[in-house]
């Protein structure tokens, strides 16, 4: 029997409190009706003895202790999904915001996911190629990986974002079974169609998914984004069989939300006012990427976050580096340069990359050579704080040949253009060229094979 409440006991914000429910669920979604004619959708985020505490996804505009209608619906929050998504533009909450019209299916998917077993997980080993050498090289992305972008505000991680999903691709037979999933939270308008406009120019949106929450859409509604955007992953990977590279951005944004949230439940706070089950609720989001053994299909990851005042001590990126594998992080400083993309690479590492990389998947000089860059850039950092001290001038011969492959480095190696879609046997050969003005003697990161096939000194 269906069975109505009809007079609230609070308001307030985003939330309504109910009291004298029965048999109420966590996570059970509900229907709003205000005035007997708006409808609104709602979830049930805390129940405590016969109260319960809705979560409504839109604004609460109107709505009053005594002119709404509550109903239970007694599942948690689905939306229907099929094949016909690609190449469209959702909400946050899965509904259409195109004008290609509803989603029909006669499966609705729980946007919490399905537990993947661990013991089910295949260990992620093929690459996905983005095009940009920082990343290609230096920390690679394993199909099957979940790899953060770590950046500020005012940054040029949409850029870099709309670099990636036009770029990526795999290789081998599974070429064409790739796709892109896109979850903005909290994006201004001139940023979506930004990331729109750019899907459309390369061509590229037939096979792009959009779940977006716009700056000025319910806060709520940013909590269910990312979840709607990895179940649409969940669904093309494991019933579709395809290859999905979903990007989230901007994380911070969500767990803003989270935040905001938690407060209006007056819950007790954990670092610097964020819920103590952030870590918990990363977690959620982060492990549902990976690849099942006897399913074709794999979900690779890359939350993009900045970081508030460029703090990588913040919780938001402290958990998220605890929980995913590796990080890329953006420098202000390198970005001052007018360096895009401003990949700072000594932070930065993907750790699933020495498994991916190599005879058979990239080339066999790939792990040398990314490791002697590393090391050498690593000098040049050293270099340039002594000569701060002791001016450049008083620098040994060999510390000034280390400062002209720094400079090399970051200009034509790490610098290239937004529309420049470099393959990897361009990026590694163009890691050797550079290499090619520091003495052979000095590469004691690559082996003699490696140095006698690859290595071609540049003569001044």
């Amino acid at each position: 029997m269906k069975k109505e409440y009809l007079i609230l006991d609070k308001v307030q914000g985003p939330l309504i409190i109910l009291s004298n429910v029965e048999d109420v669920a966590y996570d059970e979604i509900v229907d709003i009706v205000v005035d007997n004619n708006q409808k609104k959708k709602g979830k049930v985020v805390q129940i405590y003895e016969d109260k319960a505490v809705i979560q409504v996804f839109e604004p609460t505009t109107g709505i009053s202790v005594n002119n709404t209608s509550v109903h239970f619906r007694g599942e948690s929050f689905r939306i229907p999904l099929s094949k016909d998504i690609l190449g469209r533009e959702f909400n946050g909450i899965g509904e259409p915001r195109d004008n290609g019209g509803e989603v029909y299916s006669l499966k609705k998917y729980d946007v919490n996911g399905r537990p993947m077993n661990p013991v089910a997980r295949e260990y992620p080993r093929d690459y996905i190629q983005t095009g940009i050498s920082s990343i290609d090289c230096l920390a690679t992305l394993i199909r099957g990986q979940k790899l953060p972008i770590f950046s500020g505000n005012g940054m040029s991680h949409n850029e870099l974002a709309a670099q990636i999903v036009r770029q990526a691709k795999i290789s081998g037979d599974n070429a064409d079974n790739f796709c892109i999933v896109f979850g903005a939270m909290g994006i201004k308008h001139d940023d979506a169609n930004f990331f729109k406009k750019s899907f459309e120019e390369a061509g590229v949106l037939e096979k792009v998914v959009m779940f977006t929450n716009l700056a000025d859409d319910p806060i709520v509604e940013r909590i269910i984004t990312p979840r709607c955007a990895l179940t649409a992953a969940e669904y093309l990977a494991f019933e579709e069989g395809m290859h999905v590279l979903v990007i989230l951005t901007d994380i911070t944004s969500y767990c803003e939300a989270l935040r905001e949230l938690s407060s209006l439940r007056e819950e007790v706070p954990s670092r610097k006012g964020y819920p103590g089950y952030l870590y918990s609720d990363l977690a959620s989001l982060y492990e549902r990427a990976g690849m099942m053994r006897g399913v074709k299909g794999s979900i690779t990851q890359i939350p993009i976050l900045t970081m508030p005042n460029d703090d990588i001590t913040h919780p938001v990126p402290d958990l998220t580096g605890f929980i995913t594998e590796g990080q890329i992080v953006l420098s202000r400083g390198i970005q001052q340069r007018d360096i895009y993309p401003p990949v700072n690479i000594l932070p930065s590492l993907s750790r699933l990359m020495k498994d991916g990389i190599g005879d058979g998947y990239t080339r066999e000089d790939h792990a040398d050579v990314s490791n002697q860059v590393f090391a050498a850039y690593s000098r040049v950092q050293d270099i340039i704080a002594l000569a701060q001290v002791i001016g450049e001038d008083e620098l040994s011969d060999t510390d000034k040949i280390y400062m002209e492959f720094g400079r090399l480095f970051e200009e034509k190696f790490l610098k290239q253009d937004y529309a420049e879609n470099r393959s990897m046997e361009e990026t590694l050969d163009l890691a050797w060229s550079i290499l090619g003005i520091i003495p052979k003697n000095e590469l004691d990161r690559v082996s003699p094979e490696m140095l006698n096939k690859y290595y071609k000194a540049v003569v001044k």
